[in-house]
Protein backbone atom coordinates (compact mmCIF):
# COMPACT_ATOMS: atom_id res chain seq x y z
CA UNK A 1 0.00 0.00 0.00
CA UNK A 2 1.22 3.47 -0.92
CA UNK A 3 0.97 6.45 1.47
CA UNK A 4 1.21 9.90 -0.13
CA UNK A 5 1.75 12.72 2.38
CA UNK A 6 1.18 16.28 1.21
CA UNK A 7 0.88 17.93 4.65
CA UNK A 8 4.47 18.90 5.45
CA UNK A 9 4.01 16.96 8.69
CA UNK A 10 4.70 13.38 9.72
CA UNK A 11 2.28 10.68 8.58
CA UNK A 12 2.11 6.93 8.97
CA UNK A 13 -0.27 4.01 9.16
CA UNK A 14 -0.83 0.81 11.10
CA UNK A 15 -3.44 -1.86 11.63
CA UNK A 16 -5.82 -1.78 14.58
CA UNK A 17 -8.63 -3.97 15.76
CA UNK A 18 -12.16 -3.37 16.97
CA UNK A 19 -13.52 -5.40 19.91
CA UNK A 20 -15.62 -7.37 17.39
CA UNK A 21 -12.42 -8.54 15.69
CA UNK A 22 -12.72 -6.40 12.57
CA UNK A 23 -9.41 -4.94 11.42
CA UNK A 24 -8.88 -1.21 10.92
CA UNK A 25 -6.46 0.65 8.71
CA UNK A 26 -5.37 3.54 10.93
CA UNK A 27 -3.73 6.66 9.49
CA UNK A 28 -1.96 9.07 11.84
CA UNK A 29 -0.71 12.60 11.09
CA UNK A 30 1.41 14.54 13.57
CA UNK A 31 2.50 18.14 13.25
CA UNK A 32 5.07 19.95 15.39
CA UNK A 33 4.50 23.68 15.92
CA UNK A 34 6.45 26.51 17.50
CA UNK A 35 4.87 28.09 20.58
CA UNK A 36 4.49 31.73 19.54
CA UNK A 37 5.72 34.63 21.61
CA UNK A 38 3.40 37.35 22.94
CA UNK A 39 0.19 35.96 21.51
CA UNK A 40 1.38 35.43 17.95
CA UNK A 41 0.22 32.74 15.55
CA UNK A 42 1.73 29.26 15.87
CA UNK A 43 3.95 28.23 12.95
CA UNK A 44 4.91 24.82 11.65
CA UNK A 45 8.32 23.91 13.09
CA UNK A 46 11.22 23.37 10.71
CA UNK A 47 12.01 20.09 12.50
CA UNK A 48 9.04 17.74 12.65
CA UNK A 49 8.95 15.32 15.59
CA UNK A 50 8.73 11.73 14.39
CA UNK A 51 5.77 9.47 15.05
CA UNK A 52 6.35 7.38 18.17
CA UNK A 53 6.11 3.65 17.52
CA UNK A 54 6.46 2.44 21.12
CA UNK A 55 6.16 4.11 24.51
CA UNK A 56 9.10 6.23 25.69
CA UNK A 57 9.65 6.56 29.45
CA UNK A 58 11.38 9.12 31.65
CA UNK A 59 13.54 6.32 33.11
CA UNK A 60 13.42 2.55 33.20
CA UNK A 61 10.55 1.29 31.01
CA UNK A 62 7.56 0.19 33.05
CA UNK A 63 9.04 1.57 36.28
CA UNK A 64 8.93 5.27 35.45
CA UNK A 65 6.50 7.77 33.98
CA UNK A 66 5.58 7.80 30.30
CA UNK A 67 7.18 10.69 28.43
CA UNK A 68 5.76 9.98 24.97
CA UNK A 69 3.17 7.29 24.34
CA UNK A 70 2.93 5.47 21.01
CA UNK A 71 1.09 7.55 18.40
CA UNK A 72 -0.56 4.48 16.89
CA UNK A 73 -3.70 4.12 19.00
CA UNK A 74 -6.53 2.81 16.76
CA UNK A 75 -9.12 5.30 18.06
CA UNK A 76 -9.62 7.83 20.84
CA UNK A 77 -13.20 8.72 21.87
CA UNK A 78 -11.99 12.12 23.16
CA UNK A 79 -8.99 14.41 22.71
CA UNK A 80 -6.03 14.01 25.07
CA UNK A 81 -4.36 17.23 26.23
CA UNK A 82 -0.92 16.45 27.67
CA UNK A 83 1.88 18.69 28.90
CA UNK A 84 5.48 17.65 29.49
CA UNK A 85 7.37 20.41 31.21
CA UNK A 86 8.49 22.17 34.36
CA UNK A 87 7.34 24.68 36.93
CA UNK A 88 9.07 28.07 36.62
CA UNK A 89 9.22 30.58 39.44
CA UNK A 90 8.13 33.99 38.06
CA UNK A 91 10.82 36.50 37.07
CA UNK A 92 13.60 33.96 37.54
CA UNK A 93 13.39 34.18 41.31
CA UNK A 94 13.66 31.34 43.83
CA UNK A 95 10.71 29.93 45.78
CA UNK A 96 9.92 26.81 47.79
CA UNK A 97 6.46 26.48 46.20
CA UNK A 98 4.67 27.70 43.09
CA UNK A 99 1.21 27.09 41.64
CA UNK A 100 1.06 25.97 38.01
CA UNK A 101 -2.02 26.03 35.76
CA UNK A 102 -3.03 24.58 32.40
CA UNK A 103 -6.12 25.88 30.60
CA UNK A 104 -7.34 24.57 27.24
CA UNK A 105 -11.02 24.73 26.22
CA UNK A 106 -12.92 23.08 29.11
CA UNK A 107 -9.72 22.18 30.97
CA UNK A 108 -8.68 24.30 33.92
CA UNK A 109 -6.21 22.42 36.09
CA UNK A 110 -3.93 23.77 38.81
CA UNK A 111 -1.73 22.29 41.51
CA UNK A 112 1.32 23.16 43.60
CA UNK A 113 4.91 22.30 42.77
CA UNK A 114 7.10 22.10 45.87
CA UNK A 115 10.86 22.08 46.28
CA UNK A 116 12.80 18.98 47.24
CA UNK A 117 12.16 17.68 50.76
CA UNK A 118 12.51 14.45 52.72
CA UNK A 119 10.69 12.56 55.44
CA UNK A 120 12.13 13.14 58.92
CA UNK A 121 11.62 10.81 61.90
CA UNK A 122 11.20 13.06 64.94
CA UNK A 123 10.74 10.11 67.36
CA UNK A 124 7.16 11.25 68.00
CA UNK A 125 6.04 11.32 64.38
CA UNK A 126 7.21 11.43 60.78
CA UNK A 127 7.20 14.88 59.24
CA UNK A 128 8.40 16.61 56.13
CA UNK A 129 11.54 18.71 56.05
CA UNK A 130 11.31 22.27 54.79
CA UNK A 131 11.23 22.36 50.97
CA UNK A 132 14.36 23.62 49.24
CA UNK A 133 13.99 26.75 47.09
CA UNK A 134 14.12 26.26 43.32
CA UNK A 135 13.83 28.21 40.09
CA UNK A 136 12.80 25.37 37.77
CA UNK A 137 11.34 22.02 38.82
CA UNK A 138 10.35 19.20 36.39
CA UNK A 139 6.76 17.94 36.59
CA UNK A 140 6.11 14.23 36.13
CA UNK A 141 4.24 11.30 37.62
CA UNK A 142 7.70 10.07 38.61
CA UNK A 143 7.90 12.86 41.20
CA UNK A 144 4.20 12.86 42.12
CA UNK A 145 2.91 11.03 45.21
CA UNK A 146 3.05 7.26 44.93
CA UNK A 147 5.62 4.54 44.43
CA UNK A 148 6.34 1.05 45.72
CA UNK A 149 7.24 0.17 49.31
CA UNK A 150 9.21 -3.10 49.16
CA UNK A 151 10.94 -2.73 52.53
CA UNK A 152 8.71 -5.45 53.98
CA UNK A 153 9.47 -8.47 51.76
CA UNK A 154 6.60 -10.44 53.28
CA UNK A 155 4.10 -7.68 52.52
CA UNK A 156 5.27 -5.32 49.74
CA UNK A 157 2.84 -2.55 48.84
CA UNK A 158 2.40 -0.34 45.79
CA UNK A 159 0.43 2.87 45.66
CA UNK A 160 -1.78 1.77 42.79
CA UNK A 161 -3.03 5.24 41.73
CA UNK A 162 0.61 5.97 40.81
CA UNK A 163 3.04 3.06 41.20
CA UNK A 164 5.89 5.03 39.57
CA UNK A 165 5.84 7.97 42.03
CA UNK A 166 7.69 8.79 45.26
CA UNK A 167 6.83 9.55 48.88
CA UNK A 168 4.58 6.56 49.66
CA UNK A 169 5.56 4.23 52.51
CA UNK A 170 3.42 1.52 54.08
CA UNK A 171 6.13 0.38 56.50
CA UNK A 172 6.80 3.39 58.75
CA UNK A 173 9.89 2.12 60.53
CA UNK A 174 12.38 4.97 60.76
CA UNK A 175 15.12 3.04 58.95
CA UNK A 176 12.88 2.72 55.90
CA UNK A 177 11.40 6.22 55.85
CA UNK A 178 13.88 8.69 57.34
CA UNK A 179 15.61 10.74 54.63
CA UNK A 180 13.44 9.41 51.79
CA UNK A 181 12.09 12.00 49.30
CA UNK A 182 8.59 13.44 49.20
CA UNK A 183 6.78 14.24 45.95
CA UNK A 184 7.30 17.57 44.22
CA UNK A 185 3.64 17.96 43.23
CA UNK A 186 0.51 18.04 45.36
CA UNK A 187 -3.07 19.30 45.32
CA UNK A 188 -3.51 22.91 46.35
CA UNK A 189 -5.76 22.19 49.34
CA UNK A 190 -4.41 18.76 50.26
CA UNK A 191 -0.67 18.88 51.03
CA UNK A 192 1.22 15.62 51.54
CA UNK A 193 1.83 15.18 55.29
CA UNK A 194 1.85 11.39 55.86
CA UNK A 195 3.87 8.69 54.07
CA UNK A 196 0.92 6.27 54.22
CA UNK A 197 -1.77 8.81 53.39
CA UNK A 198 -4.21 8.81 50.48
CA UNK A 199 -3.33 11.59 48.05
CA UNK A 200 -4.17 12.20 44.42
CA UNK A 201 -0.99 12.05 42.31
CA UNK A 202 -0.95 15.18 40.15
CA UNK A 203 0.85 15.89 36.90
CA UNK A 204 0.05 17.06 33.38
CA UNK A 205 1.69 14.08 31.67
CA UNK A 206 0.45 10.77 30.31
CA UNK A 207 -0.84 8.21 32.78
CA UNK A 208 0.52 4.68 32.70
CA UNK A 209 -1.33 1.88 30.95
CA UNK A 210 -1.47 0.09 34.31
CA UNK A 211 -2.99 2.99 36.29
CA UNK A 212 -6.42 2.03 37.74
CA UNK A 213 -8.12 5.01 36.05
CA UNK A 214 -7.08 3.51 32.73
CA UNK A 215 -6.81 -0.23 33.15
CA UNK A 216 -10.49 -0.48 34.10
CA UNK A 217 -11.26 0.07 30.41
CA UNK A 218 -8.96 -2.74 29.21
CA UNK A 219 -11.56 -5.50 29.59
CA UNK A 220 -11.60 -8.92 31.24
CA UNK A 221 -8.92 -11.46 30.37
CA UNK A 222 -10.05 -14.70 31.99
CA UNK A 223 -10.64 -18.32 31.04
CA UNK A 224 -13.86 -17.41 29.25
CA UNK A 225 -11.92 -14.93 27.12
CA UNK A 226 -9.26 -17.56 26.35
CA UNK A 227 -11.91 -20.12 25.42
CA UNK A 228 -14.21 -17.89 23.37
CA UNK A 229 -12.52 -14.64 22.24
CA UNK A 230 -8.75 -15.05 22.06
CA UNK A 231 -6.87 -13.65 20.09
CA UNK A 232 -9.46 -10.84 19.80
CA UNK A 233 -10.16 -8.15 22.37
CA UNK A 234 -12.58 -9.02 25.19
CA UNK A 235 -16.21 -8.03 24.72
CA UNK A 236 -16.02 -5.50 27.57
CA UNK A 237 -12.98 -3.70 26.12
CA UNK A 238 -13.62 0.05 25.99
CA UNK A 239 -11.75 2.29 23.55
CA UNK A 240 -11.39 4.83 26.37
CA UNK A 241 -8.36 2.68 27.28
CA UNK A 242 -6.49 4.40 24.44
CA UNK A 243 -6.80 7.79 26.18
CA UNK A 244 -3.39 8.56 27.68
CA UNK A 245 -4.29 11.82 29.44
CA UNK A 246 -5.79 11.94 32.95
CA UNK A 247 -9.59 12.14 32.99
CA UNK A 248 -9.49 15.86 33.81
CA UNK A 249 -7.38 16.48 30.67
CA UNK A 250 -9.71 14.94 28.12
CA UNK A 251 -11.98 17.14 26.00
CA UNK A 252 -14.26 16.80 22.94
CA UNK A 253 -12.33 16.93 19.67
CA UNK A 254 -11.10 20.52 19.13
CA UNK A 255 -11.90 22.32 15.92
CA UNK A 256 -8.95 24.69 16.22
CA UNK A 257 -8.85 28.20 17.62
CA UNK A 258 -9.05 27.10 21.27
CA UNK A 259 -6.97 29.27 23.59
CA UNK A 260 -4.12 27.69 25.54
CA UNK A 261 -3.04 29.42 28.76
CA UNK A 262 0.06 28.32 30.66
CA UNK A 263 0.71 29.79 34.10
CA UNK A 264 4.19 29.39 35.64
CA UNK A 265 5.02 26.74 33.04
CA UNK A 266 7.35 29.01 31.07
CA UNK A 267 10.06 31.50 32.15
CA UNK A 268 7.68 34.31 31.09
CA UNK A 269 5.23 33.34 33.84
CA UNK A 270 2.20 33.40 31.54
CA UNK A 271 2.04 32.18 27.95
CA UNK A 272 -1.04 32.33 25.71
CA UNK A 273 -1.68 31.10 22.20
CA UNK A 274 -4.44 29.49 20.16
CA UNK A 275 -4.46 26.11 18.51
CA UNK A 276 -4.22 26.46 14.72
CA UNK A 277 -7.25 25.73 12.54
CA UNK A 278 -6.13 22.96 10.19
CA UNK A 279 -8.12 20.48 8.13
CA UNK A 280 -6.48 17.17 7.26
CA UNK A 281 -8.29 15.51 4.32
CA UNK A 282 -7.59 11.79 4.00
CA UNK A 283 -8.52 9.74 0.95
CA UNK A 284 -8.54 5.94 0.90
CA UNK A 285 -8.26 4.52 -2.63
CA UNK A 286 -9.38 0.90 -2.86
CA UNK A 287 -8.30 -1.66 -5.42
CA UNK A 288 -11.93 -1.76 -6.60
CA UNK A 289 -11.38 1.88 -7.78
CA UNK A 290 -13.68 3.04 -4.99
CA UNK A 291 -12.61 6.15 -3.07
CA UNK A 292 -13.46 6.90 0.53
CA UNK A 293 -12.85 10.46 1.66
CA UNK A 294 -12.76 11.63 5.26
CA UNK A 295 -10.98 14.12 7.54
CA UNK A 296 -8.48 13.40 10.26
CA UNK A 297 -9.77 13.95 13.80
CA UNK A 298 -7.59 16.00 16.14
CA UNK A 299 -7.39 13.72 19.18
CA UNK A 300 -4.05 14.53 20.83
CA UNK A 301 -2.54 17.85 21.90
CA UNK A 302 0.94 17.56 23.41
CA UNK A 303 2.49 20.74 24.80
CA UNK A 304 6.20 20.91 25.66
CA UNK A 305 6.91 24.45 26.86
CA UNK A 306 10.54 23.76 27.82
CA UNK A 307 11.15 22.86 24.16
CA UNK A 308 9.04 25.83 22.97
CA UNK A 309 6.86 23.50 20.90
CA UNK A 310 3.57 21.69 20.81
CA UNK A 311 2.34 18.79 18.72
CA UNK A 312 -1.06 18.01 17.24
CA UNK A 313 -2.08 14.51 16.16
CA UNK A 314 -4.91 13.72 13.77
CA UNK A 315 -6.30 10.22 13.20
CA UNK A 316 -8.62 8.45 10.77
CA UNK A 317 -9.48 4.79 10.40
CA UNK A 318 -11.05 2.61 7.73
CA UNK A 319 -12.77 -0.67 8.71
CA UNK A 320 -11.47 -3.38 6.40
CA UNK A 321 -13.58 -6.14 4.87
CA UNK A 322 -10.73 -8.64 4.86
CA UNK A 323 -7.22 -7.20 5.02
CA UNK A 324 -5.01 -4.24 4.13
CA UNK A 325 -4.44 -5.49 0.58
CA UNK A 326 -7.85 -4.16 -0.44
CA UNK A 327 -6.42 -0.60 -0.13
CA UNK A 328 -4.00 0.47 -2.84
CA UNK A 329 -3.26 4.02 -1.80
CA UNK A 330 -3.88 6.59 0.94
CA UNK A 331 -3.55 10.32 0.23
CA UNK A 332 -3.03 12.58 3.24
CA UNK A 333 -3.57 16.29 2.66
CA UNK A 334 -4.04 17.91 -0.75
CA UNK A 335 -1.73 16.93 -3.58
CA UNK A 336 -0.89 19.47 -6.35
CA UNK A 337 -3.60 19.97 -8.98
CA UNK A 338 -1.38 18.39 -11.60
CA UNK A 339 -1.38 15.14 -9.61
CA UNK A 340 -5.17 14.94 -9.71
CA UNK A 341 -5.21 15.75 -13.44
CA UNK A 342 -2.66 13.02 -14.08
CA UNK A 343 -4.73 10.54 -12.11
CA UNK A 344 -7.92 11.37 -14.00
CA UNK A 345 -6.22 11.02 -17.39
CA UNK A 346 -4.22 7.91 -16.50
CA UNK A 347 -0.89 9.73 -16.82
CA UNK A 348 2.17 9.56 -14.60
CA UNK A 349 2.68 12.56 -12.33
CA UNK A 350 6.15 14.09 -12.05
CA UNK A 351 6.93 16.66 -9.39
CA UNK A 352 9.43 18.52 -11.57
CA UNK A 353 10.94 18.62 -15.04
CA UNK A 354 14.11 17.10 -13.61
CA UNK A 355 12.16 14.11 -12.27
CA UNK A 356 10.57 13.64 -15.70
CA UNK A 357 13.97 13.72 -17.43
CA UNK A 358 15.46 11.20 -14.99
CA UNK A 359 12.47 8.87 -15.44
CA UNK A 360 12.80 9.00 -19.25
CA UNK A 361 16.52 8.26 -19.03
CA UNK A 362 15.84 5.22 -16.84
CA UNK A 363 13.25 4.00 -19.34
CA UNK A 364 15.68 4.35 -22.24
CA UNK A 365 18.40 2.45 -20.34
CA UNK A 366 15.99 -0.35 -19.41
CA UNK A 367 14.81 -0.57 -23.02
Amino acid sequence: MELLNATGMQAGYTLGMQPDGRELLVVVVKGTFNIPQKGGEPSLAEKQFKLIESDIFTGEPGLSAILHESDYAPRKPLCDVILNGSAHVPEGQYASKVTVSLRVAEISKSFNVVGDRVWKDTMLSIKSSNPAPFRVKPISYSNAFGGVDSNDPANPRAYLPNPVGIGFHHNLRAEFVDGKPLPNTEEINNPVTRPNGQYMPVSFGSIGRNFPSRIRFAGTYDQAWLDNKFPFLPSDFNEAYYQSAPLDQQIPYPGGGEEVILINLTPEGETRFRLPVIKIPIEFNLRTWERKETEGILDTVLIEPDEKRFMLTWRASLPLRKNIFEVSQVVVGKMPRAWYRARETGKTYYRSLGELVRAKKRESVEA
